[in-house]
């Protein structure tokens, strides 16, 4: 909770931050990078950072977090830093480098805002920052705790075992530990961190859903080749597609995410476009492989039958549970699709049960879409999960 003195202060300022809020994580990431460039060549994803999707991310997590202090002080943002935490412990940060980030962070704060930061307002900012800075901290450790791992240790080899094209967009990888059996079940709906070490000596590093039954002894992830569409491709997925051969050894984080699947009877919407499928798979092999006789409803979206990767084992999986059914949508479905509907997902004939909770994955402006949908027809927006491949753009949104 914010101090009482310095709730007046934020409330006062917070308009003229939050207008600045763009130009000061911009300069922030400059400062942070030309200070320690390895965190760009080793920690940040490039792509974003040259897309200016991760200063979008930050600039709005940092914005609603200020603006929940002061609008409700009694609620607590736990959405909002989970994401944060679960990302920040699939990437392996530790909490000496929010010092790193404070200093650069605040020295942006004074360079764009000049003689408006004022000893009171810099106190009143820096409270902000500490309050959301150990809040993730000890969540982090919380994480690191559970996932049986030092801070910030979360690294393994792990050998591919098995590839698959399973588009000629996405390919599906199978991975066994290098370094002994792996020692704790990921929960259906989590990601893996993935390093690659690049033709330039960087490191750079990816989240990937994983796609297959949490109870497996080995972990699968697929890769949808990135395409630039005018911008360069993305640097991990195309190294992947390119390199990534049975016998190859790669370094993988432990599971983290919290789009996880709840263990009770309750109904379930399942929505997803392209590669957006990945979760939904293993909450589905999760539900197979336990028997689940809850009520599960299916919706993906994608461009066409050849581009929907794993459609025919998601088509199976769904044939296996008896309370389950499946609304699909293609822009093209052509003639290998009779059960699809052409065009894009639409939700307003699907039947919404009370009780029900959502599950969504995709492109931003899908999931929107199905969220707005949603809450138009009733669905409480605690019931509604989601998962953002990449910055998280949607939490300054919520």
């Amino acid at each position: 909770m914010l101090s009482e003195q310095s709730v007046p202060v934020v409330r006062a300022t917070l308009p003229a931050v939050g207008a600045a809020i763009g130009d000061i994580t911009a300069l922030f990431y400059r400062k942070l990078f030309d200070a320690h460039p390895e965190l760009l060549r080793d920690l940040f994803n490039r792509g974003n950072q040259a897309s200016g999707e991760q200063q979008r991310a930050l600039a709005g997590s940092i914005a609603a977090f200020a603006g929940m202090l002061v609008e409700r002080p009694d609620a607590r943002p736990d959405i909002l830093l989970s994401r944060i935490a679960h990302k920040h412990a699939s990437l392996g940060i530790t909490a000496d480098q929010y010092k790193i980030v404070h200093r650069h962070l605040f020295a942006a704060i004074t360079e764009v805002l000049g003689d408006a930061v004022t000893p009171e307002v810099a106190a009143a900012w820096d409270e902000v920052y500490w309050l959301m800075a150990n809040a993730l901290v000890a969540i982090e450790a919380r994480l690191y705790q559970e996932a049986g791992v030092a801070e910030g240790e979360v690294w393994r080899r792990m050998e591919v075992v098995e590839r698959c094209d399973e588009t000629p967009e996405a390919v599906s990888l199978v991975l066994r530990s290098a370094d002994g059996p792996l020692t704790k079940p990921f929960c259906p709906g989590q990601y893996v961190s993935v390093q690659c070490r690049l033709a330039d000596g960087s490191r750079q590093i990816r989240q990937y859903s994983l796609s297959a039954a949490p109870d497996r002894t080995d972990l699968r992830i697929t890769v949808k080749h990135v395409r630039g569409d005018g911008q360069p491709d993305g640097e991990v997925s195309s190294w992947l597609h390119a390199h990534a051969r049975e016998g190859d050894v790669l370094t993988v984080s432990a599971p983290f995410g919290d789009l996880v699947l709840t263990e009770d009877d309750g109904p379930l919407l399942l929505a997803s476009a392209g590669i957006g499928v990945t979760p939904m798979l293993a909450m589905l092999n999760h539900l197979a492989a336990s028997g689940a006789t809850r009520p599960v409803t299916v919706v993906h979206a994608d461009r066409d039958p050849a581009s929907h990767a794993h459609r025919r084992e998601q088509l199976d999986l769904i044939r296996e549970l008896p309370d389950a059914r499946l609304h699909l949508w293609y822009e093209e479905p052509g003639d290998r699709a009779p059960e699809a509907s052409a065009g894009h997902a639409d939700i307003a004939g699907l039947e919404l049960p009370e009780g029900l909770t959502v599950y969504l994955c995709g492109p931003v402006p899908f999931m929107r879409a199905v969220r707005g949908d949603l809450l138009r027809r009733g669905v409480p927006a605690a019931g509604i999960h989601y998962e953002v491949f990449g910055p998280d753009l949607w939490l300054g949104e919520r």
